[in-house]
């Protein structure tokens, strides 16, 4: 099992930056492809961006493209989402999230969650 604890969330103007981070205890860390969502009020989870077990590979959504880094240290369990020029529809918790499943964006395949941190952009 994997636990996973989201910090680094807040409130930001439009055109800000943010860095999420996301730390994991339990099993094996690099073994798991990481994965980053959000959820706004009254929409479902969204894919944000996704990084390979070793790190080597990297997947974002359209909107973010050019946006938010994804980035992590396996040797200290953590992944970051580093988020620059912020605008209020990124406003939504951001969840990280863990699965063994490789290459897939899919929140159903993905095991282990944390319990989300709130990003809020204001205009």
């Amino acid at each position: 099992q994997v636990q996973l604890v989201e910090s680094g969330g807040g409130l930001v103007q439009a055109g800000g930056s943010l860095r999420l981070s996301c730390a994991a205890s339990g099993r094996t860390f690099s073994d798991y492809r990481i994965g980053w969502f959000r959820q706004a009020p009254a929409k479902e989870r969204e894919f944000v961006a996704a990084i390979s077990p070793s790190g080597d590979r990297t997947s974002y959504t359209d909107a973010v493209k050019g946006r938010f880094t994804i980035s992590r240290d396996n040797g200290k369990n953590t992944v970051a989402l580093q988020m620059n020029n912020l605008n209020p529809e990124d406003t939504a918790a951001y969840y990280c999230a863990a699965t063994l499943i490789p290459y897939t964006n899919r929140p159903t395949y993905y095991s282990y969650w944390g319990q989300g941190t709130q990003v809020t952009v204001s205009s």
